[in-house]
């Protein structure tokens, strides 16, 4: 039989009947001779309380002990999904990670799956079971420990499950239909794509786009696994939602598929260090080991052999930025006057795989933003994405702004 992937996020599993809504949409695929594998987070804010539940008892806890308190909300809307079937008279089993086993790395609250075997799943598939429901977000590490992938991890486990399985397709089940050409609740005219390339969905992800966990997207295109991301809440057609897939199974698209932002970034300067060979390696080298997740660099022209150093990260990482700069500073790594944070800043990002092939993207982002009176910080570019750092304020202006000059309402 065909496998098919269908993963349920928070939401679309937050109550007993939204379970049941959920289970009659696996009934229709198994009715139409899928075995199915159904990927499920834990209840919407059961995660939440169970990290509270860690941070009360234990502010230093043990890492291993927080995975298995964590994980357990998965294992809770497995079972219950899975019974729910049964009730259907649909054959549905629930696999917590250990059982399948899903194979991750030791590093607890981020592992990485490394190995998926089929076997114990495939065999029960052959004995009658058409229903494998299994826990989102949670592994097996090589010392027996289990372990959980980060948040979103659940996309992350679906996207493998589908790889290990060759799967037909991975529909991922959220409260949007789709994915759109911007955020609708701050552009309403923003259009659902009926496609999009992995690349531009990887773009997308990475720069604010809260569809998809960016990891799940990176492995899908290395796999080569269709992704459909769809509505939990609404009634399906077989054209519904989005379908993230190749660059060649797009006939035709716009030059800009979207436009992101985020929030939470924040710019920081380290104000007059000296230019020299290694300079960038000895101020950047310490933020890696730090934890902090840099995007955009700009070094400003040297003068008397003094420059500024500029960088974003998000605005969480400030703190530890700050301490591993002055960390490097006392012991002689890095010498500069100040150091500077701004974290009333955002980012936005026009992405489309059409700028390979046009010229003439930036000129118009960077006018269009110029006409709107908005100042732009930093820019950092690739093949197919600009992202220029603004003041905040101006964030959902710029989106506005942008998404209509570059007519994203109309279909390529």
């Amino acid at each position: 039989m065909p496998v098919l992937v269908m993963k349920f996020g928070g939401t679309s599993v937050a109550t007993l009947d939204r379970i049941k809504r959920a289970a009659k949409r696996v009934g229709v695929e198994v009715a139409k001779g899928y075995d199915v594998i159904v990927i499920v987070s834990a209840m919407s804010g059961e995660t939440n309380k169970l990290v509270g539940f860690v941070n009360e008892t234990s502010p230093l806890f043990d890492a291993r002990e927080y995975d298995a308190v964590v994980s357990s909300g998965e294992n809770v809307t497995a079972g219950l999904m899975a019974l729910t079937l049964q009730e259907m008279d649909v054959p549905a089993r629930s696999w917590q990670g250990w059982q399948v086993p899903v194979k991750t790395t030791s590093a607890h609250s981020s592992a990485r799956i490394e190995e998926i075997p089929a076997e114990n799943i495939t065999r029960k598939f052959a004995e009658g079971m058409k229903v494998a429901v299994v826990a989102g977000f949670q592994g097996i590490s090589p010392e027996g420990r289990i372990t959980t992938l980060g948040r979103g991890g659940s996309d992350t486990t679906a996207v493998a499950f589908a790889a290990a399985f060759n799967a037909e397709r991975c529909d991922i089940y959220t409260d949007v239909d789709g994915v759109y050409t911007t955020d609708p609740r701050i552009c309403d005219k923003a259009r659902k794509l009926d496609r999009i390339a992995f690349e531009e969905m990887l773009e997308l992800a990475s720069l604010g786009a809260k569809v998809l966990q960016t990891r799940s997207v990176e492995l899908a295109m290395r796999y080569k696994v269709k992704l459909r991301v769809l509505s939990s809440f609404e009634e399906q057609s077989d054209d519904a939602g989005t379908l993230v897939c190749d660059e060649e199974d797009i006939m035709e698209s716009n030059v800009v598929a979207g436009v992101a932002y985020s929030r939470d970034e924040a710019k920081m300067t380290l104000v007059s260090v000296a230019d020299r060979p290694g300079i960038a390696a000895a101020i950047f080298t310490p933020l890696s080991e730090a934890g902090v997740n840099v995007d955009m660099i700009v070094q400003n022209i040297s003068e008397e052999g003094r420059t500024d150093m500029t960088f974003s990260c998000p605005t969480d990482q400030v703190k530890r930025a700050e301490k591993a700069m002055r960390d490097a500073k006392d012991n002689g790594a890095i010498n500069f006057t100040e150091i500077v944070a701004d974290t009333d800043v955002a980012k936005v990002s026009v992405v489309g795989i059409g700028m390979r092939s046009h010229t003439g993207v930036a000129a118009k982002m960077f006018q269009v933003l110029s006409k709107e009176g908005v100042n732009i910080k930093v820019i950092t570019t690739s093949e197919i994405k600009i992202s220029v750092l603004i003041d905040r304020k101006y964030m959902e202006l710029a989106v506005q702004a942008l998404h209509d000059a570059f007519e994203l309402e109309k279909a390529g």
